[in-house]
């Protein structure tokens, strides 16, 4: 918002974050963010405090971004944080103003804060709620954000529309649709995005089980399909499919949602793209095996990205991390590389060993597991990898490598639902 030009006050309860954010430093990877965050500091458009007080009293517009991730007795949405902003926001509101959600959050969630809003904001202060869900990818989110696909806005006032427009004016004057709506259909509209595109995901997964049952070729299969129209080929990549922190507890929290309000055979399939998704790890695990002779205890295996997902350090659920601690539970000298994400890798998992390079990684390896499909792990040389490893084996659990150029260069080649390219 800083970069569109608005004075923007950020507020977090973390000092430390705070005090790193005002000093230029991010808490996070994310590609292109940093030089946003300098600019924005350097105008004076963008500053930081840990002072609700303050910023009540900044504000004209309140965009609440806090997380909702699963709680930890059930798959539904943990909504403590959201609730805490509310709670500390509302009753310092003196004046008319708008407070934005922008958390992803199960449908009816909106309209029971925007009575919390009214019931602790003062009588008379004129504070309104509204809904705008995020649509964010890590890695793009700096795109996705200022250049977005789509807004979506959920109102109950032709006032806070008004306002919403006028924050969003740049994207829409660039043609970026807008869908203005009610509160339970905004939030419905993000937990619906990332179910259909979990589903889509968990498809070719399921077909790739298909094709290594069948002898097929799940890559030439998803081509086939993505010239379809109505299927399309984004998210038909298969491999060890999703993660991170959104789409495995979205579609869980929307599950239980949709059971609380009586709709839960309406999603029932979302369980069976759960359980397809967390079945790619496994069936990563027992192709390691076979690679490894049908053990692997003792065997060394050099793993390629820990990261949820490429441009970015996030490994929360993140399906590469999973596999390489579960090849270390069986047994396996697992040694990990990633460009982003070593350091949330080292505190949260201190029992596997890290590397600093892709080189380092195939050094004596008896096999390379591509987890995670980072550029850099993308172009590596079979020829001048091969020299490193102690046996020429990888397993590509992203579909991201040249077969060819690796089988050409004497390695055994493996992906999920490719065995056409076996030896």
């Amino acid at each position: 918002m800083a970069e569109l030009g608005f004075d923007v006050l950020g507020l977090d309860t973390d000092a430390t974050r705070i005090g790193a954010l005002a000093a230029g430093r991010l808490p996070f990877y994310e590609p292109d963010l940093e030089p946003l965050l300098d600019r924005g500091l350097r105008s004076g458009r963008l500053r930081f405090t840990t002072s609700f007080r303050e910023a009540a009293d900044f504000g004209d517009v309140h965009f609440c971004c806090v997380g909702t991730p699963q709680r930890a007795d059930s798959s539904g949405a943990d909504l403590s944080q959201l609730l805490g902003c509310i709670d500390a926001l509302a009753p310092l509101l003196e004046r008319p103003c708008l407070i934005v959600g922008k958390s992803t959050t199960p449908a009816g969630t909106a309209a029971s804060l925007a009575e919390r809003v009214e019931r602790l904001a003062p009588v008379g202060a004129g504070a309104e709620l509204a809904w705008s869900p995020e649509f964010l990818r890590e890695g793009h989110a700096v795109t996705d954000t200022l250049r977005p696909e789509r807004i979506v806005v959920g109102v109950r006032s032709a006032s806070a529309e008004a306002i919403l427009r006028e924050m969003y004016a740049e994207p829409l004057a660039a043609g970026v649709p807008i869908v203005v709506t009610d509160f339970a259909t905004a939030e419905l509209v993000k937990v619906a995005a990332n179910a259909f595109l979990a589903t889509k995901i968990s498809f070719i997964n399921a077909m790739a089980e298909v094709c290594d049952a069948a002898d097929g070729d799940v890559a030439k299969l998803a081509e086939a399909l993505a010239y379809d129209h109505r299927i399309g080929g984004a998210g038909l990549r298969p491999g060890l499919g999703f993660g991170g922190g959104c789409l495995p507890k979205d579609i869980r929290a929307f599950m239980t949602r949709a059971t609380e309000l009586g709709a839960g055979a309406a999603v029932s399939f979302l369980g069976q793209v759960d359980a397809i998704n967390i079945r790619c790890r496994s069936r990563m695990v027992e192709l390691a095996r076979e690679l490894a002779g049908g053990s692997l205890a003792g065997r060394k295996i050099g793993v390629l990205g820990l990261a949820f997902k490429p441009d970015s350090d996030d490994i929360r659920d993140s399906p590469a991390l999973d596999v390489a601690t579960t090849l270390h539970g069986l047994g396996a000298l697992v040694t990990a590389y990633d460009p982003a994400a070593m350091g949330n890798a080292g505190r949260a998992h201190p029992e596997l060993d890290y590397a600093d390079s892709v080189i380092d990684v195939a050094t004596d390896a008896d096999m390379l597991l591509l987890l995670t499909e980072w550029p850099e792990v993308q172009q590596a040389d079979p020829e001048i990898i091969g020299k490193a490893v102690a046996h020429r084996r990888i397993a590509d659990g992203r579909h991201a490598l040249d077969p060819a150029l690796w089988r050409a260069a004497g390695w055994t080649y493996r992906a999920p639902g490719r065995h056409d390219l076996a030896p």
